[in-house]
């Protein structure tokens, strides 16, 4: 069994069956996709990436874009608190599609105050 553990330095531990592996990040050599991950952490994330259903990375996917728009929204509501749903829409569709595209599909941008 392999998980992470936190700990109260602000560390994390990879625990590979029940032994734990404490990183000592001065004499390890960082992993090339994760560039601040120790190499046996990274091991275990793409071996349980790879364990996970296609079903469940699909729905990951959609939760994280999700997530995007959210966030976006919830900036957009910050920067323009008079607009309408349907103007902070609009603007939306700028950020995600680029204003080009959003022009085209949506009619033209919202006129700034």
């Amino acid at each position: 069994m392999a998980y992470l553990r936190g700990t109260n330095e602000g560390q994390t531990d990879a625990v590979v069956n029940e032994v734990i592996i404490k990183p000592d990040i001065s004499k390890v050599k960082m992993s090339a996709l994760w560039p601040d991950t120790h190499p046996e952490v990274e091991r275990l994330q793409i071996e349980r990436l790879r364990q996970t259903p296609d079903w469940r990375k699909m729905a990951l996917m959609a939760e994280m874009g999700q997530s995007v728009r959210t966030l976006a929204l919830a900036g957009l509501r910050q920067r323009y608190p008079t607009d309408t749903p349907a103007q902070r829409r609009r603007r939306l569709a700028d950020l995600l599609l680029g204003p080009d595209l959003a022009a085209r599909a949506y009619g033209p941008a919202v006129e700034e105050d």
